[in-house]
């Protein structure tokens, strides 16, 4: 058996070879991250025989090691990715020095590789991957687009403080149409029966007379100062935010057509959207690489902790170890679920009842949800109420 020890890095990966017996085939080389660089790792690894015999692993290093892994697929060799946190812990126990090159990290990589159960990548991972990216890039916008949302508060504060608590504090469709048109509080104050029409329109109905008139009072007696560089703000601000929100509805049309063509039995459980089930099933990946629901929660970080040494014994809180996407959109997945879905919606009472907070109750939730999604995926069945106790 031969273990292929590669350590990551922008610009370059530097390599390491190693038999079971412990015999180094090839001592610690560098090839640079392009096409002359592939092809020569291509011509160390073909010189292994056999193929199958060769088990190669890296850190999980982001998007830097995506190139080498699909390079690696075509060449049909099979690879294993792991946690860096795993390959340091094994570092600090095999010697106290803290030396630390390329070089020495790919030979750590390859006696790592060694002394674990070898659980390559599957095969067609980029699927995933291509998810992976979206959902988080998706994630991301989003986090802007609430910055965003926050400095246009902040103007409004100033030009017209009577605006958002008019719309419940919430930044519908109808209060973009009239910042984005009116942009001041004089603007609003001035509107007419044809702008009226514009905002029933939009609105679908539900922005009745009695609400313009009073729109148009509050506007007409504001203590908002109308000055022209707030307004510049208010424009700009408005611009980047309706630019991201529309970036934000592109990609989540992307997402959902992906999803719908993959259709995870996740998807059948009442409660859970395909945006939802589309981070589930990019985050966890391959489900095979699990034996137990346990294996999931620990991914996730939702396991409670434990400490326990001579007469100290006690358990903490969660871990929030892992997937920190995984772990936001499991936990905010709990509202809907009770709404939703009578048998989680009973859970949650059963564990309110016992005394627990709403936050631990939710915890308690998504250890039941875990549970669920392993089984119907595992077996490739669809949720069914009346098989769960």
């Amino acid at each position: 058996m031969f273990y292929v020890g590669i350590d990551i890095s922008k610009f370059k990966h530097d390599c390491f070879i190693v038999t079971e017996a412990g015999e180094v085939v090839c001592d610690s080389f560098s090839i640079k991250n392009d096409s002359d660089g592939f092809t020569e790792l291509l011509s160390v690894l073909d010189s292994l025989y056999p193929k199958e015999n060769v088990r190669i692993g890296f850190e999980s290093t982001g998007h830097y090691a995506l190139n080498l892994k699909l390079f690696l697929e075509k060449a049909h060799y099979s690879f294993m990715e792991f946690n860096p946190v795993l390959l340091s812990k094994f570092n600090k126990s095999q010697s106290l020095r803290r030396t630390k090159t390329d070089a020495i990290d790919s030979i750590s990589i390859a006696r790592w590789l060694m002394t674990v159960d070898y659980k390559p990548y599957p095969i067609g991972f980029y699927h995933t991957y291509a998810l992976k990216s979206l959902t988080r890039l998706r994630d991301s916008l989003v986090k802007q687009r609430s910055f965003y949302m926050v400095k246009i508060t902040n103007v409004l504060d100033h030009v017209f403080p009577e605006f958002k608590p008019f719309f419940n504090n919430r930044f519908s469709k109808t209060a973009i149409y009239l910042l984005d048109n009116y942009g001041s509080a004089k603007s609003i104050a001035n509107m007419n029966t044809r702008s009226y029409d514009a905002l029933r329109s939009i609105s679908r109905g539900k922005f009745s007379m009695q609400k313009f008139i009073k729109l148009k009072e509050l506007a007409k007696n504001t203590v908002g100062c109308d000055h022209e560089l707030f307004t510049c703000q208010l424009n700009s601000l408005l611009s980047l935010y309706k630019q991201l929100a529309n970036e934000v509805d592109s990609l989540e049309s992307q997402i959902e057509s992906l999803i719908v063509e993959i259709d995870p039995k996740t998807l059948s459980i009442p409660g859970i959207g395909p945006l939802s089930a589309a981070v589930i099933y990019a985050e966890y990946g391959d489900l095979s690489r699990f034996n137990s629901p346990a294996q999931m929660l620990s991914f996730a970080g939702l396991e409670p902790g434990y400490y326990q040494s001579g007469t100290s014994e006690h358990g903490g809180g969660m871990v929030k170890r892992g997937s920190s996407h995984l772990r936001y959109t499991l936990m905010n997945l709990c509202i809907p679920l009770i709404q939703y879905n009578m048998t989680f919606a009973e859970y949650y009472h059963k564990k309110r009842n016992e005394g627990k907070s709403h936050r631990v109750a939710c915890s308690h939730l998504v250890k039941k949800l875990i549970r669920v999604i392993f089984t119907l995926e595992k077996n490739g069945i669809d949720f069914d109420p009346t098989k769960l106790r």
